[in-house]
């Protein structure tokens, strides 16, 4: 059912905007993997969703999967909701447990690591959780990058995103995969964070290139 609804959510982006995706041949055609991109718009997802060659798994934050008029949607294309400890003390552990258990399933998990919308249309820095879920599964990691959605009403561009009026239709979106890193060539985690945080980055300039005028 979710490989049907990646053809549907592809059919739907590319009628939303003008997409240009590159190098899909990095997705591994089978096995566990983790997806790492910038985070530009609500949109992210559905359009790594409909462009990877395989079904994708979301992490995503609780309060956005238990909305009411979302939730059966969410459920339905497998995502993964996440809280934070505070407000729900062992939710944490039950993300990470679910999403360990799919990458030994085989499945492709795909993970925002910087924790947030972006502000002001830069990649910042990625957060800790990456190293905890490459610590229990040692899985390639394939970054992406992502240009165009910067500027869109589901963005924080002008405002606190889906708080304003679209204004652009059939915007050019340009979405890059690169070659998967192995998590264990390296034993420091903070330089294999660091390190995927800069391939995003030049994976997401790359992608800009393409919707330049």
């Amino acid at each position: 059912m979710r490989r049907g609804l990646r053809w549907v959510i592809l059919a739907l982006m590319r009628v939303c905007y003008r997409l240009t995706v590159r190098g899909q041949q990095h997705v591994p055609k089978e096995g566990a993997a983790l997806m790492v991109c910038n985070h530009v718009s609500f949109m992210d997802a559905l359009v790594l969703g409909g462009a990877s060659p395989r079904p994708v798994r979301f992490v995503m934050d609780r309060p956005i999967f238990e909305s009411p008029w979302l939730k059966w949607w969410f459920q339905l294309v497998g995502a993964i909701p996440i809280e934070s400890e505070r407000r729900d003390p062992g939710a944490l552990r039950r993300a990470l447990e679910e999403v360990s258990q799919a990458l030994k399933n085989g499945e492709i998990v795909m993970v925002f690591p910087e924790g947030r919308l972006t502000p002001d249309g830069e990649t910042h820095t990625f957060r800790r959780g990456l190293e905890t879920i490459l610590a229990r599964d040692h899985v390639p990691v394939i970054p992406a990058g992502l240009a165009g959605l910067w500027g869109s009403w589901t963005s924080n561009h002008g405002g606190p995103a889906l708080k304003k009026w679209p204004r652009r239709f059939r915007a050019r979106v340009s979405l890059h995969f690169g070659p998967p890193v192995d998590p264990r060539a390296t034993t420091q985690d903070v330089a294999l964070r660091r390190y995927l945080e800069a391939r995003v980055r030049v994976l997401k300039a790359a992608a800009a290139e393409d919707i330049r005028p």
